[in-house]
């Protein structure tokens, strides 16, 4: 199995020589850097930082691998931890998983094949953790740029209309240059010039579409209105998220956002069927299931003639969600580098 995504940073923790070729030679074939390999604790918990994922053996020189889950864990990077063991062993699994192993191998034959979808889940979660992080920045930034909004609005109500009168009032003395001095005129053009940068001022930040700050003095910063917008995406419509995991569902809105839609969420699948057929909606996601017994699509009944496009987010096998109707089903746990991407690509079909 080839990877999907960037290659996962490896470290594997393994005294057995021809156990550390064979981890080597499947991580290479399935497309990641040649991980680090090391034979006990002691340089396991030396060599950790920097990895994204460590394959641990439960049996070492020095120690046991369940004792070395939770530091591996708790170290810098907060790397996921695999144990991997020559023996199948429920109660030791479980106890792996209790100490907060992402998984669990066994060295036999499936390894080659297992161990690929294990290190590309574990590439997945880490990326959705980083667009949770993302579309949590995102959010403050909202908060920060309606913020900005509401101080535009009022410094234009109460600043603009005496500076137009001000200006006024200048502007009128200076039509009669014959009652005034030489040094009266210059002063008055130093209030006229003083007025219209602060009407310009005004004027950027009534249009400013960012936050970004420069140093004013040392320590602190202010608004730079040298930059008053961002590029956006081309506007692709409406999405409609019927997706009852919250974060979920503010991953996926960030990255639709990004993308160039404007995002709703419902909570329901009766509000999702009365808002499907609004003018401007173009993508409709839901969280879909495969369990038996359950609506594929959560309980929404797409229409036959619709004109959005219908995309189901689904662990494991998407086909009862692509036979009651959605046009495409994105995997779970999904990458957020590829999801929004992934998307257009179905609506252009």
């Amino acid at each position: 199995m080839r990877r999907e995504g960037t290659p996962v940073r490896v470290l594997v923790v393994d005294d057995d020589d021809a156990t550390r070729v064979l981890l080597r030679a499947v991580l290479l074939a399935a497309g990641h850097p040649a991980p680090t390999l090391v034979g006990s604790a002691s340089e396991a918990l030396a060599a950790a930082p920097g990895h994204e994922a460590i394959l641990l053996d439960h049996q070492l020189p020095d120690g046991n691998g369940l004792d070395l889950i939770q530091p591996l864990r708790g170290g810098p990077g907060h790397p996921a931890v695999i144990l991997v063991t020559a023996h199948g062993d429920e109660s030791l699994a479980a106890a792996a998983l209790r100490r907060g192993a992402e998984d669990y191998l066994v060295k036999d034959g499936s390894l080659p094949h297992l161990l690929p979808q294990v290190l590309e889940r574990v590439r997945r979660h880490r990326a959705l953790r980083e667009a949770l992080a993302a579309a949590e920045r995102d959010l403050v930034h909202a908060e920060r740029m309606a913020a900005i909004g509401q101080l535009s609005i009022a410094l234009h109500h109460e600043i603009n209309n005496p500076l137009q009168a001000a200006s006024a009032e200048v502007e009128l003395l200076l039509s009669d240059p014959a009652r005034l001095t030489s040094d009266q005129q210059a002063a008055l053009q130093v209030v006229r010039d003083a007025l219209a940068r602060i009407g310009s001022t005004l004027q950027r930040i009534g249009t400013l579409g960012h936050d970004r700050t420069i140093e004013y003095l040392d320590g602190v910063a202010m608004i730079d209105l040298t930059h008053r917008t961002q590029p956006r995406p081309a506007y692709q419509g409406e999405a409609l998220l019927y997706l009852p995991d919250h974060d979920t569902a503010r991953v996926v809105g960030l990255l639709l956002r990004h993308a160039g839609f404007t995002v709703e969420r419902v909570s329901s699948a009766g509000e999702l069927a009365s808002r499907v057929e609004r003018p401007g909606v173009t993508l409709v996601l839901v969280a879909g299931s495969n369990a038996p017994g359950t609506e594929p699509l959560g309980g929404f009944h797409p229409a036959p003639d619709r004109e959005y496009t219908l995309v189901a987010l689904v662990f494991g096998d998407g086909a009862p969600a692509r036979q009651a109707g959605a046009d495409h089903v994105v995997t779970l746990p999904f990458d957020p580098g590829t999801l929004a991407e992934e998307v257009l690509a179905a609506m252009r079909r």
